[in-house]
């Protein structure tokens, strides 16, 4: 074999080499720039999780409100037991 026909041969594989290097360089590159994205959709959606909280005051207002309620509901209950 001709040495010319030997240096292009190799010179094919080092190109097409080159090409497949190239491609994943760039989908390795994609993958980053959306994982960063995606880091921080969810460091957005975490700050809003925390700060959604029901708040102490407001959880027992509503439960003096419930059992505030359900003692008429009892106190009703009892004044028809006593009828009977």
């Amino acid at each position: 074999m001709d040495q010319t026909i030997i240096n292009a041969v190799i010179g094919g594989f080092g190109a097409a080499l080159a090409f497949i290097l190239k491609v994943v360089w760039e989908g390795l590159r994609e993958l980053q720039k959306a994982d960063v994205e995606l880091a921080s959709k969810l460091s957005e959606v975490q700050l809003l999780v925390a700060g959604n909280y029901v708040k102490r005051e407001d959880l027992e207002s509503s439960v003096k409100a419930l059992f505030a309620k359900l003692d008429k509901i009892e106190d009703k209950l009892d004044k028809k037991a006593d009828r009977l």
